[in-house]
Formats: structure tokens, sequence, C-alpha cells
């Protein structure tokens, strides 16, 4: 399942960076991607376990950058 999440308050292309690398190495993650100029998470990830990827990705965002959203 492939899905675009819009961010909110993503201040640090460097940071982005940190975040795709951690969500890319969650199990059932096929290819994650930030992009820090569009603002956006494109996840491709297992089916079956998808929303529990977003919720651990959801994570993985706050603590390196706490004031950075996922909308879902």
């Amino acid at each position: 399942m492939k899905k675009v999440f819009k961010m909110q308050d993503l201040e640090c292309a460097h940071c982005a960076a940190k975040m795709e690398d951690a969500i890319n190495k969650l199990e059932g993650v096929n290819k994650a991607s930030i992009s820090f100029m569009t603002q956006k998470l494109t996840l491709d990830a297992d089916e079956a376990r998808f929303d529990d990827i977003v919720k651990e990705a959801v994570k993985i965002c706050k603590s390196i950058e706490p004031d950075c959203e996922i909308l879902l």
C-alpha cells in the first residue's frame, strides 16, 4: 500500500533525511521518502501492518523534530 502524507512544521532538511532513514528501517516498509521542499512523506509499506507502521513513523518524526506533525 502506498500513501502520501502532508507534513507540518518540518524545519530541517537534515532532520528529514534522518526521519526517512529511520522509517525505511522499520519492518514492513518497502520505501519511505520525505521531501523537505514539498513537506510530504511518501510511504510504501505492507498493507496488513500499514496503520502500525504509520504510528511508528509518527513517533520517529516526533523524536527527531518534536514540532513536526504528520497529518493523517
